[in-house]
């Protein structure tokens, strides 16, 4: 297989290829690699289609028009081609790597089979073969276990309850989703989770997966107490997929490293999306993957101007219920330090929470859990790190004006 692509990018995910759509439109067309057999589709959304809201056709990606189905193994830079799994090349121009990330499997004893597969039942949940064998797997009743109570974690257990399995949830910190949330939001997600029906254990480790037959029926704690569990659901993080990067000599930190330009450490190679680490920081976020795509997008068509100089991200996630949604935002720095201002509003009646964090008259974060309104006036205020107002009147206006979204 060859190609005489001038762009050729490695991975058919949110990042490749929205890269390769605004390429196009700048008519500068770009050959597209990816290894799944699905067609693209939007990770973010894989939540909804394990709990049945969305069929799998509802989340896919438009597929750019130069999309090839393989392998990549490995990357020549001197040749400047990337050779394929059949034994196949193509040749680039300028390689953009797009590889994603990987799921985080843990240590766990009885994790991995002695041919270093998972066990039946056993699930991590991070592919879109991820999400419809859990799918397949999951029946009213059946008692799941997540490993796991971050971003990821929440969601999965909100959509196995959603299909009926009777659901636990085990995280090793203090708190759910502590790297997005202050405690009092955290403590909303586990009242919401827990009104599902989903059980929550807090400051649990898990220490090992019990198999009987080759299929898990079991998962242990550190201090000995066992569940029953028919599936279990590994939801402990991703890592940038560097490997190819890696053994191409390029420079690897967490992520690959780039600069400004989505550059690697060689000039024909640009990286973007999960895989990517720019001024030391992997978003591992869609946001983030969007405007790198776009600045690349620009660059590579002829903008000598196009830069990406980070991003000030927003996490947003949307738990359905039996009654209604229950929405959380977060941004910035949830957590005071000593000497900032806090501001924050909380109606238990309606499930409500708002606080924003101040520092040197500055917006420096927030979280909201319930209603939403006030969310797109915040982030703007926290984007645009301007000084707030001092008498704080506008600030608390922020907080409670619900046509600021």
């Amino acid at each position: 297989m060859t190609s005489n692509a001038r762009v050729v990018v490695i991975g058919a995910g949110l990042a490749g290829v929205t890269l390769a759509r605004r390429l196009g439109e700048l008519g500068t067309p770009a050959l597209v690699v990816g290894e799944e057999e699905h067609p693209p589709y939007n990770r973010v959304l894989l939540a909804e289609v394990l709990a049945e809201r969305y069929a799998p056709e509802v989340i896919a990606l438009p597929a750019p028009a130069g999309l090839v189905r393989a392998r990549i193994t490995g990357i020549d830079r001197a040749a400047r081609e990337v050779r394929c799994a059949d034994g196949s090349a193509i040749g680039y121009g300028t390689l953009v790597l797009a590889t994603g990330s990987n799921p985080v499997l843990p240590p766990l004893r009885g994790l991995f089979t002695p041919d270093h597969e998972l066990p039946e039942g056993v699930h991590a949940f991070r592919t879109m073969d991820d999400c419809l064998g859990l799918s397949k797997a999951v029946r009213p009743g059946v008692r799941a276990v997540v490993v796991g109570g971050g971003l990821l974690g929440v969601s999965a257990a909100r959509a196995l309850a959603a299909r009926g399995a009777q659901v636990v949830l085990a995280q090793q910190a203090e708190r759910l989703m502590e790297r997005q949330l202050d405690p009092g939001a955290s403590r909303l997600v586990r009242h919401h989770l827990e009104g599902l029906g989903v059980e929550v254990h807090t400051e649990c480790r898990v220490r090992d997966v019990r198999c009987v037959g080759g299929a898990v029926r079991s998962v242990e704690m550190a201090d000995g107490y066992a569940l029953d569990a028919d599936l279990v659901v590994v939801a402990c993080g991703v890592h940038p997929r560097t490997g190819l990067a890696e053994q191409a000599g390029l420079a690897v930190h967490k992520g690959v490293l780039v600069d400004d330009e989505l550059r690697t450490s060689d000039p024909h190679i640009h990286a973007i999306g999960d895989c990517a680490q720019h001024a030391g920081t992997v978003y591992g976020l869609a946001t983030p993957a969007l405007e790198q795509a776009d600045a690349l997008a620009a660059l590579l068509a002829g903008d000598p101007d196009a830069r990406y100089t980070g991003t000030r991200s927003l996490t947003r996630l949307t738990l359905a219920g039996p009654h209604s949604p229950f929405d959380l935002a977060a941004f910035g720095e949830t957590e005071a330090r000593p000497g900032d201002d806090v501001v924050q509003l909380a109606d238990a009646t309606r499930g409500t929470y708002r606080k924003v964090v101040v520092r040197d008259d500055r917006l420096v974060g927030g979280v909201l859990v319930g209603e939403l309104g006030t969310v797109g006036a915040l982030a703007r205020a926290w984007e645009g790190a301007e000084p707030l107002p001092t008498d704080g009147g506008p600030l608390l206006h922020l907080l409670t004006n619900d046509g600021g979204s």
